[in-house]
């Protein structure tokens, strides 16, 4: 007998696909469930800055208010570019939330207490929790506040330049 026939020996001789096959070998691939892996860590950082970046935006909120209500000579300066800040960061905010939605990115609020507070993600069908100090998210809001500060302010200085 022909060695094609021996131990199943027609597939090992047939290696060539038909177009239409590996079609339809792919869309069989592409409905067949997703596998569950853990998220990677750019993934992980962008959980992170759905939750911090809210938290900036309301304490930048309540810093306006209180600039506005002062007697500073200067409040209104003070006022928009604090306003000029806070839209840069919702800027951020909607393109984490469109980045999460894209990627099919689920995360809630479990729980909190006094210290901390317990977060429980969905990425890909693989769910786990992470947990969030207050220590951490203060030093980190108020870190990524005087990234966004300096940033507006180079631009700033950079148009003045322009302008020179």
């Amino acid at each position: 007998m022909s060695k094609k026939l021996e131990n199943n020996g027609i597939w090992e001789s047939s290696r060539m696909m038909l177009p239409q096959h590996r079609e339809e070998l792919l869309k069989r691939r592409s409905q067949q469930p997703e596998e569950h892996r853990p998220p990677r860590r750019e993934d992980l950082e962008l959980m992170r800055d759905r939750i911090l970046l809210p938290v900036m935006i309301s304490i930048v909120k309540k810093r306006i208010q209180a600039i506005e209500a002062s007697s500073e000579a200067l409040k209104h300066l003070y006022s928009k570019v604090a306003q000029v800040l806070l839209q840069d960061i919702q800027k951020d905010l909607s393109k984490v939330e469109q980045t999460m939605l894209d990627e099919r990115i689920d995360l809630t609020q479990e729980g909190k207490d006094t210290q901390m507070i317990w977060y429980r993600y969905s990425f890909h069908g693989y769910e786990d929790t992470f947990t969030i100090t207050r220590d951490y998210m203060r030093t980190e809001v108020s870190v990524r506040i005087g990234r966004y500060s300096d940033r507006l302010i180079t631009a700033l200085y950079a148009r003045l330049q322009d302008h020179k």
